[in-house]
């Protein structure tokens, strides 16, 4: 072997090694900001979604930037201070007869009497309940124990939405800075196909947003007229983890009706049947009628790809990941349509007049 090959695979192994030492360093960054990395992603979801409000409002009403970023903002904040308190106000009323009840719920279950004590009895769980109180009493002890991870956790969440809160708003405030920029150093040439990918991705996160949080408020609202009806007590606090529930697609409205129909059958056999079949029409309305219409429009995403999206990202982030799966699969749509292999992104020729089949008119 000559110098100069010897040269070259030496230059060829250094240049693996150092593919190989780059990416592990890599996904070592990765792993060590993680927490940082969800809290921008977060963001940027958030920043994609309010930032055609603030460019509508800086048109039209402000034309500082600053300032339309600042009322968006607060509107934002505004809406949803008022959603919390529809929630929080019957929510605590609920939690108040909750508590005044507690005791007597607690005298009925031991005694054998009442839905709850009749539900212990039949599935035989009272006696389970008397034979391992020691251990049960235990495992009570020691989850008191935990309280200063529990606190710690508290603070990292607040934390971390002040974080997504300014991240977001620096991205709407200096979301045309950076447009020019990358503008500018993409030449005018991708200029074009850049601003129409933007478009098509705010499109995708604003829709699948306010379209996943309308659907899940009609959940939330008809299953709280359904437990009402029924006479299922704390029906206020039942329908709001359905409707938080049902902001995980495809399976969340599943899990919603395991909460409110398991809430239905302590109450009475009726009530249960009543709201088990309520789910399973709801179901058939949701996925064919309400999520056609509301997010067909906006993440143009068949259900297969929706189904693995969802799942790999629920495996990989959980509860976050679930939710900002479809959005982020939209994302990658738009990004093989426009970067991907040719057959993806060309759309089927027109055939020319001359070989266009002849209707009854030419061929007489």
């Amino acid at each position: 072997m000559s110098d100069a090959d010897t040269r070259l695979t030496a230059r060829r192994t250094l240049t693996v090694i150092g593919l190989v030492l780059a990416t592990v360093f890599a996904l070592a960054f990765v792993y060590a900001t993680r927490r940082v990395l969800v809290w921008a992603v977060v963001a940027a979801f958030f920043a994609v979604a309010l930032k055609p409000l603030v460019d509508r409002l800086q048109r039209r009403v402000v034309r500082r930037r600053a300032l339309a970023t600042l009322l968006v903002f607060l509107a934002a904040f505004v809406a949803l201070a008022i959603l919390i308190a529809v929630i929080l106000v019957p929510l605590i009323g609920e939690l108040g007869r909750f508590a005044d009840r507690a005791p007597e719920l607690l005298r009925d279950a031991r005694a054998g009497r009442g839905p709850v004590g009749q539900l212990l009895e039949r599935t035989n769980a009272r006696r389970y309940v008397s034979e391992h109180a020691d251990q049960l009493r235990d495992f009570g002890d020691r989850l008191r124990q935990p309280a200063v991870g529990v606190l710690r956790g508290v603070v990292e969440t607040i934390a971390g939405l002040v974080t997504v809160i300014v991240l977001a708003y620096l991205m709407v405030l200096e979301a045309p800075r950076i447009t020019r920029g990358v503008l500018a150093a993409a030449g005018d040439g991708q200029a074009e196909r850049l601003r129409r990918v933007g478009r098509e991705v705010s499109r995708s996160v604003t829709g699948y947003l306010t379209g996943n949080l309308l659907i899940s408020v009609i959940c939330g609202l008809l299953t709280f007229v359904v437990l009402t009806v029924t006479g299922v007590p704390f029906a206020a606090v039942i329908a709001l983890l359905v409707a938080v529930a049902d902001l995980v697609p495809l399976v969340g409205a599943t899990l919603g009706a395991v909460i409110a129909a398991g809430a239905g059958f302590v109450h009475s056999p009726t009530a249960g049947v009543v709201v088990l079949v309520f789910f399973v029409v709801y179901q058939q309305v949701e996925n064919h009628l309400l999520q056609p219409l509301i997010l067909s429009r906006a993440v143009r995403l068949n259900p297969l790809t929706v189904l693995v999206s969802v799942l790999l990202a629920a495996e990989l982030a959980g509860l976050l990941g679930a939710l900002l799966a479809i959005p982020a699969a939209g994302i990658v749509q738009t990004l093989l349509r426009e970067y991907g292999p040719s057959r993806l992104r060309a759309t089927p020729p027109t055939p020319p007049v001359h070989q266009r089949p002849a209707g009854p008119a030419q061929q007489g």
